[in-house]
Formats: C-alpha cells, sequence, structure tokens
C-alpha cells in the first residue's frame, strides 16, 4: 500500500521532518531524507496496528462501509 508523506527540512537542525497528511498525527523525522522515510514507514504501521480495547460488557462491534 502506497501513502503520500511530506517532507520538509528543518532549517535550524539540518533534519527533516516528514508526515502523513492522510494519518492524523502521524508524523517522523530523521537525520537525513532516506532516514525520514524509513521513520516514517515504521510511524505509519504502527499508526495502522490494530488497537485493542476492552469493550464493556454487552458491547457490539460493527464494520461499516464508506463510499
Amino acid at each position: 500500500m502506497k501513502w503520500r508523506v511530506i517532507l520538509e527540512p528543518d532549517l535550524e537542525t539540518g533534519e527533516w521532518a516528514v508526515w502523513c497528511p492522510e494519518l492524523p498525527g502521524c508524523v517522523s523525522a530523521g537525520e537525513t531524507e532516506q532516514e525520514a522515510l524509513e521513520n516514517i514507514r515504521e510511524a505509519i504501521a504502527l499508526y495502522l496496528e490494530p488497537d485493542f480495547i476492552k469493550l464493556a460488557p454487552g458491547a457490539v462491534t460493527r464494520e461499516v462501509t464508506i463510499g
């Protein structure tokens, strides 16, 4: 799966900031552009990892389709 990411150089540190606009809060950085890309790949994988939650008794889980 492909994700669009935005890379921006930090003019003060010389490092690279990177984030994925489609995944709010999914951000990372690296000393080089390549390192930033490697780090955002890991951040995206972690972001998409299922988050197991404890449900209250009687709670029901459903799936919905958008579009």
